[in-house]
């Protein structure tokens, strides 16, 4: 055996030992996790059911062969979202118990019910991303049509992805619906939470470096741009860790506006109805209905 061959070994070894240390041979032998490929596939299912005709999906039919043809999709939608948030299931009962042996009973009955309530939303959420695609139209006057906000826009996507996801999770579903929208963000550059709270008709322009924090909550009719960050005021550490479910982010109550690089924070944070937020604004404090925020700027005269 030669050196290097040597080192290869003790290299292997060494990190089987981790594994074993971390309880990471959980991961080894345990149940999947949810597929990447899979989701990214649950999520193009729904949008085709939710945008019919902008994404590829299901096109012009004669009535009767349009029922047949959506009946089909919801099939196949149920059938690859089933199975994942399956596996979230699966995984996470046997992260808890601390086996990789486990077997959860109940988690298939669990996914059908969680994708069985979700697919029942479908109607409601394309009432929702109605109301989205129109803010978008009438935020941005170099929109040339509602065609064009739903085939160009990476804000819409993001908003798109994000109703999806946030429905799914309020059903109970786990690591599937994060999965989602980190597949928005890779994507876009928008980074919005599934857990976050977003009323109707909100846009999103231009849309990079957007940040969404999960427990932000937010109105109707709310338009922000690129680099808005909804953060938490710190970022708290092992047993100084919020309860689940906690208030870190802001609130943003209806007919806000949040101008580029606007960074707002806090949990405790309310920025009242019909207030403009400036560019670049450090906001870590409640602002009242209908304020008027100045942004960080530079004047030449």
């Amino acid at each position: 055996m030669t050196g290097r061959d040597s080192d290869v070994d003790d290299l292997v070894e060494r990190l089987v030992d981790s594994y074993q240390r971390d309880g990471g041979d959980l991961h080894l032998s345990g149940s999947a996790l949810p597929s990447p490929g899979e989701v990214a596939t649950a999520v193009e299912q729904c949008r085709e059911l939710l945008l019919p005709g902008f994404t590829g999906g299901v096109t012009r039919l004669p009535l009767g062969e349009l029922r047949e043809e959506v009946r089909a999709r919801l099939g196949e939608l149920e059938v690859t979202l089933r199975r994942q948030v399956y596996r979230a299931l699966n995984h996470r009962t046997q992260l808890t118990a601390g086996r990789a042996d486990l077997d959860c009973a109940d988690c298939a009955g669990r996914a059908a019910a969680i994708v069985g309530r979700f697919l029942e939303r479908l109607p409601a959420l394309r009432d929702v991303l109605a109301t989205d695609i129109r803010a978008s139209f009438e935020g941005d006057p170099a929109a040339t049509g509602l065609d064009e906000i739903v085939v160009c826009y990476p804000g819409f996507y993001a908003i798109s992805v994000y109703r999806i996801a946030h429905a799914l999770l309020r059903e109970g579903a786990a690591i599937v619906p994060r999965m989602m929208t980190e597949l928005a963000h890779e994507k876009t550059g928008i980074d919005i939470h599934p857990g976050a709270s977003i009323g109707r008709s909100f846009f999103i322009d231009h849309g990079t470096g957007v940040v969404i924090g999960e427990t932000s909550l937010i109105g109707e009719r709310v338009r922000i741009y690129q680099g808005v960050t909804l953060g938490a005021l710190s970022v708290p550490r092992s047993e100084d860790r919020p309860a689940p479910g906690a208030r870190r982010h802001p609130t943003i109550e209806d007919d806000v506006v949040i101008y580029a690089g606007a960074t707002i924070l806090g949990g405790q944070t309310v920025i009242g109805a019909g207030s403009v937020i400036g560019g670049n604004a450090w906001v870590t404090a409640s602002v009242p209905p209908g304020a008027r925020v100045a942004g960080a700027h530079t004047r030449r005269d």
